[in-house]
């Protein structure tokens, strides 16, 4: 838990043991935590030149306040990472104005194997500082939207984050979920008829390709710097984001089967959820897996919404949807 500040597992062992036991000695420690005590004196001795800990002149040991000193040590992490992205600033800078004029070599970096896609997805996320912008095709061969830790911490630097999902992708397992835990965070997302390929863009800098899998069996990507082929794949994103559909996923998950809870004034959340994926163009058997609903209950509830509109057919119901906000309104396309 403390390891972001610079603890390792034994400091804070250590530490929580001192903080339910003050004016312990390292042996007691050692016999408590069931670990060598010279294990035990190194972490006392980090503890103490951070503060953590104090120790008497009869060599036992006390936690510190933890909200003094903990407080203390995350003030300073937090100024030197401050410090850090000053740093990055000046050095982004210094790399753009030494890329003018490069080689292609230099501008375009070739990623093979799943690790290093994954560690390059990563990196370019948390290398953004104003905006990220990705395709989402299934399969997910290096890193699914769940295990994507770079997104809330970029999230968390305000960087604004847009998406449009190939509609296949709606069709994967859990992905609804993803999708709404995403859109409360903040993130954009829409959906597109089908996608030429992946890609995730940061600001105007950075650009990740996956490609086929390689000769070798193993899958390939291309890493862009700031290039013509980079503005090219600025250019192809913001195209298919203005003809994609808007995804809007109310609530936080499907409702127990048995509860059919329909309003005489309007849709309720899930409704809401079902008219969106449909409206995305999923098929009723997709959208009642995900949303965790049997076909019969997902039919239910759309006569009942059917009927609270007024129409016959579903064609009617979504515009009927759309004219009321129940759902966002679809995007009109570019011609």
């Amino acid at each position: 838990m403390l390891d972001v500040l610079g603890l390792e597992p034994d400091d804070e062992r250590v530490y929580r043991a001192l903080i339910g036991r003050p004016d312990s000695t390292a042996t007691l420690l050692s016999e408590l935590l069931v670990i060598a005590q010279a294990q035990v004196d190194h972490a006392l001795s980090r503890l103490v030149g951070w503060g953590l800990v104090i120790r008497s002149v009869d060599e036992q040991f006390s936690a510190a306040p933890p909200a003094m000193a903990l407080g203390a040590l995350i003030s300073q992490r937090r100024d030197g990472l401050r410090a850090a992205e000053h740093a990055l600033v000046t050095f982004a800078e210094e790399h753009r104005a030494a890329m003018t004029g490069s080689s292609i070599v230099d501008l375009i970096e070739v990623v093979t194997g799943v690790d290093a896609i994954r560690h390059r997805y990563l990196q370019v996320q948390q290398a953004a500082r104003t905006q990220v912008r990705a395709f989402i095709t299934a399969p997910f061969v290096a890193l699914p939207p769940d295990e994507n830790t770079a997104e809330p911490m970029a999230i968390g630097r305000g960087v604004h984050f847009r998406a449009v999902l190939d509609r296949a992708v709606l069709a994967e397992p859990g992905i609804v979920h993803d999708a709404i835990d995403s859109l409360r965070n903040g993130v954009q997302l829409r959906v597109a008829d089908q996608l030429p390929m992946k890609l995730m863009l940061a600001d105007a800098e950075l650009g990740l390709v996956p490609l086929a899998t390689t000769p070798t069996g193993e899958p390939g990507a291309v890493l862009l710097h700031r290039s013509g082929l980079l503005d090219a794949m600025d250019a192809l994103f913001e195209t298919v984001w203005r003809t994609a559909h808007p995804l809007e996923l109310s609530g936080t998950g499907g409702e127990a089967e048995p509860t059919v809870e329909l309003g005489a004034e309007g849709p309720t959340d899930l409704d809401r959820r079902i008219l969106a994926l449909l409206l995305a163009g999923v098929t009723d058997p997709t959208a009642a897996t995900q949303l965790g609903l049997s076909p019969r209950t997902l039919h239910r509830r759309l006569r009942h919404l059917m009927d609270i509109a007024g129409v016959r057919t579903r064609m009617q119901l979504g515009g009927h949807a759309v004219r009321h906000g129940w759902v966002e309104p679809p995007v009109p396309r570019q011609t």
